[in-house]
């Protein structure tokens, strides 16, 4: 395995991990408790909004992972990396115009590493079907 594969594996775990929790948080908790664990956006549009957020981030961790994983439909790990690069874009748009910088950091490392899976995975190291 050479260095770009493992960088590349290494990336996708950090953002299968991080929107699996995300995710999970946002289809699983009360939108009180959104709001009060600092995502005052939740509490702000309308609940299946979040929800729906909260789905495609599940699903996208499911998509970076399990398509290169195991070789079936391996096309839709870099899809999976587009759609959490629109994410990021969207959440950086929307968190400052809601004034809230701090989080900005967040999404831009986020914004990157996603970047990263969807130019590794189309011309770095790709993977290759069964």
């Amino acid at each position: 395995m050479n260095k770009w594969n493992i960088g590349l594996w290494v990336a996708q775990a950090v953002l299968a991990a991080v929107y699996i929790m995300a995710g999970f948080m946002k289809l699983t908790q009360p939108i009180d408790a959104l709001v009060a664990s600092g995502m005052s956006y939740a509490g702000d549009y309308p609940e299946l909004l979040t929800r729906f957020i909260g789905t495609m981030e599940v699903a996208g961790a499911i998509g970076i992972i399990l398509p290169a994983a195991t070789r079936i439909a391996p096309f839709l790990t870099p899809l999976a990396a587009l759609g959490f690069s629109a994410i990021q874009v969207l959440a950086i748009g929307l968190h400052s115009m809601r004034g809230e910088f701090q989080v900005l950091p967040v999404n831009f490392v986020l914004l990157a590493l996603s970047l990263f899976v969807l130019w590794g995975r189309l011309r770095k190291a790709p993977i290759a079907p069964r």
